[in-house]
């Protein structure tokens, strides 16, 4: 049955500013959306083995995420005796010995949600205690690209038929066999979507991250338009295609300094010599052929490491991704080469998020660094974290306040670069006003390759 929508987008490019602080907004979204919705909820290095697991938990709904001798599964995180959490204030923690044990009365359940123990049985009737309903409630769960995905529907379309195409695309870029190499997070006083539409878009790039349009500035003005005031010159028809190279060079090392996992170091080693290669005379070419070179090479010299890195060239053509990938409705992959960085977006109130960011990159079989099993918190504003993110910080704190200024309706975005925002927004709109499941899961795979993209039409 539908329902009706507060502040629901009418015009494509007219987002309503209430949305971003509203309690009835927010309540709506807690009620009708998150419960609907696959979340990332772990990283699989961070359960390796059998009886190792994880709590997740977002907006008062905890789940625990354990591997099991026949896979991963997800419980409910809640005794059955007194609905005390099992995981005692972990976050983390292995039950293949003792299970797991409620904190209050001893009560416990091994791996597969089975009740192995109720302390003093007969103080209980027969039907209090039924095998069946004593056991764990479970929770759907379906694995993908190296994490763990929850659900608390039962009846929402897979993961598969939810996200689409891009989790076999995004695996050919080898996202499966990425690990974590750090886990930062922090708290930013801003609604959640404010946070995430910092990152969906490029067009940011030329006042946020002048670094880098001033390394490549044909690269962005040639995105936004040469006469639009950007940083920066067109191409310069007498620029040497040695400075072509040159600048696209000094861009992944910007990059690898400000994302880590974007562009990792281990990557520009590999590259750096490159510079130095015979190129055509022609400039796009030069930076079409630097590039594929970069792949071949990243995939030849990491492979014969060791290192579970595909064939990047051939992902490239059979499997594009785009550098931002956003795998609805919180979660961004941002690959590049053979490695990636990841955030992760919780609600934590009308006006509050947890950010979290993960540099993920493939390792040989030993040679694993120690895997992050907690987040570093840090405050929104350290210098401990990378460059670009701290950039992109000092912007959505200020646009929270300004959500709320006399006369700002409504944001305002490009029908040719911001759609991707228009978009994943009208997608909140269906699960608000309980639209057909087929249908959302439809839409949602429009978003794979959207950044920087533009609108697309919804029958819901």
């Amino acid at each position: 049955m539908a329902e009706a929508v507060p502040f629901k987008i009418t015009q494509a490019d007219r987002i309503p500013a209430q949305r971003y602080y509203d309690e009835g907004f927010y309540k709506a979204e807690v009620e009708n959306l998150w419960p609907h919705v696959w979340q990332m909820a772990c990283r699989l290095e961070m359960i390796p083995e059998v009886g190792d697991w994880v709590e997740y938990s977002n907006l008062g709904k905890s789940v625990i995420v354990v591997r099991t001798k026949d896979g991963v599964k997800a419980f409910h995180n809640a005794c059955r005796h007194r609905g005390v959490p099992l995981n005692d204030g972990a976050g983390t923690g292995n039950c293949k010995g003792k299970g797991f044990i409620c904190p209050f009365h001893g009560w416990r359940w091994n791996m597969d949600g089975e009740n192995t123990f109720v302390y003093g049985k007969h103080l209980f009737t027969e039907n209090q205690l039924d095998t069946d309903d004593l056991a764990l409630r479970p929770c759907r769960v379906e694995v993908a690209g190296g994490c763990a995905f929850i659900n608390h529907d039962d009846n929402a379309p897979s993961l598969a038929d939810s996200l689409g195409p891009v989790l076999k695309a995004l695996d050919a870029h080898g996202m499966s066999n990425l690990r974590s190499e750090w886990w930062f997070g922090t708290v930013l006083p801003a609604n959640w979507k404010v946070a995430m539409e910092a990152f969906m878009e490029g067009y940011h790039v030329m006042r946020t991250h002048p670094q880098l349009q001033r390394t490549a500035p044909a690269l962005y003005n040639s995105m936004y338009g040469y006469d639009t005031g950007g940083i920066g010159v067109p191409i310069d028809p007498g620029m040497s295609v040695r400075d072509n190279i040159v600048a696209q060079m000094q861009h992944l090392e910007l990059l690898s300094e400000g994302m880590a996992g974007m562009v990792h170091a281990k990557e520009l080693e590999i590259m750096r010599p490159l510079v130095d290669a015979e190129f055509p005379d022609d400039p796009q070419q030069a930076v079409m052929m630097f590039f594929g070179m970069i792949n071949d090479q990243v995939h030849k010299q990491l492979s014969a490491k060791g290192e579970p890195v595909p064939d990047l060239n051939v992902a490239a053509v059979n499997d594009p991704v785009n550098a931002v990938e956003f795998l609805f409705p919180h979660y961004f992959l941002l690959p590049m080469f053979s490695c990636m960085s990841s955030y992760r977006i919780r609600p934590l109130g009308p006006e509050s998020c947890l950010f979290e960011l993960w540099s993920l990159a493939p390792f040989a079989p030993g040679e694993e660094p120690p895997v992050p099993m907690e987040m570093t918190m840090l405050p929104y504003d350290s210098q401990d974290f990378p460059p670009i993110p701290r950039q992109d910080y000092s912007n959505i704190p200020i646009q929270q306040l300004g959500m709320h200024a006399t006369g700002f309706d409504f944001m305002r975005l490009s029908f040719e670069k911001e759609g991707l925002i228009s978009n994943y927004q009208r997608i909140i709109d269906g699960y608000l006003g309980g639209a057909d499941p087929a249908k959302l899961a439809a839409a949602t795979k429009t978003l794979q390759g959207n950044f920087d993209g533009g609108f697309f039409d919804y029958d819901f």
